[in-house]
């Protein structure tokens, strides 16, 4: 087959390499002038193009906003496909209360699991039923390659496994993990960021949100975070560093008034979000009904939403 063909350009045949666009005839051919910045080229015809159509540029690295302010994590990498299950065993090895009604703990693995932001894990303290939790980093962005870091809200029920944690899962308890789990997990391409979470469901929205911001530092970010008590808003710190990174839209929200910061809106979590667009992706992070509810919103709107709900068994 030959390497060369006729192509017919405002009535005029021309002969182009076999691969070559329209666009890139008229102008090898001076039929058309090239406009000035346009390929790097001034007016005048542009050369044949030297490379072949398979090659491909390096890649273009991005420099993590406002660097200097803090060192890149290394318990995400940049998310391309979730990763295939895996089993791995922990002990306990942090118990640290955020709130009056909310505990970090910390488990360490044998062996690292590879996790995207956002992703959960099925969980196995010794002695109680599995559960699904969302690992995320510390609220001041730290964590170890082999540590799972979670949000736990605490419930009054001595039954329940965070009102567990400092009585009969103390430090060094045992632990079985399974993972990945779940599809809310961060992918990085266009459109604005909306980030929606509920109580402990800032847990996976802390890590998707840290990530944005070292993968994609120009994409626009909105984040919104609720609690039922002002006091239960433990996440400070996380919205500091991403408000000093450059996100310009965080949102707090509270239902209760006692004690309610001037920062802080009343109200439920949902009557506070943008308008939402086709091309916004939405993640959301909480209880069933603040899920639900905006779930319903970005279906209205057209756009995708990747839901996580708290709180539910494997």
């Amino acid at each position: 087959m030959s390497a060369r063909c006729s192509l017919v350009v405002n009535g005029k045949s021309v002969r182009i390499s076999t691969g070559d666009t329209p666009l890139e005839a008229a102008l090898a051919d001076g039929m058309i002038a090239a406009p000035p910045g346009l390929m790097g080229q001034g007016s005048g015809p542009l050369p044949r193009r030297a490379q072949a159509r398979s090659h491909r540029a390096d890649a273009v690295k991005l420099t993590p906003p406002r660097a200097g302010l803090i060192e890149r994590p290394e318990t995400f990498g940049a998310p391309v496909r979730p990763a295939p299950a895996q089993k791995r065993a922990g002990t306990v090895t942090q118990i640290t209360p955020l709130g009056p009604h909310t505990l970090e703990v910390v488990v360490t693995l044998t062996k690292r699991l590879a996790l995207e932001p956002g992703h959960g894990v099925v969980a196995a303290f010794e002695g109680f039923e599995p559960v699904i939790l969302n690992p995320t980093l510390r609220v001041d962005g730290s964590a170890e390659l082999n540590e799972l870091v979670f949000h736990l809200r605490l419930t009054g029920d001595r039954t329940a496994l965070p009102d567990a944690f400092g009585e009969e899962i103390v430090l060094d308890h045992p632990v079985k993990i399974k993972g990945p789990v779940g599809r809310g997990y961060y992918r990085p391409g266009g459109g604005r960021l909306v980030l929606v979470a509920a109580e402990t469901g800032f847990a996976p929205i802390w890590s998707i949100a840290r990530a944005a911001r070292y993968i994609e530092p120009a994409r626009e970010v909105a984040i919104h975070v609720g609690a039922r008590d002002p006091l239960d808003l433990y996440m400070r710190p996380s919205l500091d560093w991403l408000r000093a990174t450059g996100v310009g839209r965080l949102v707090l929200v509270a239902d209760r008034s006692r004690q309610r910061p001037p920062d802080v809106r009343p109200g439920p979590l949902t009557a506070h979000l943008p308008s939402l667009r086709t091309t916004d992706v939405v993640h959301v992070a909480g209880d069933a009904s603040t899920v639900g509810a905006v779930e319903v919103l970005a279906a209205a709107a057209g756009a995708r939403c990747y839901p996580t709900l708290l709180d539910v068994q494997p």
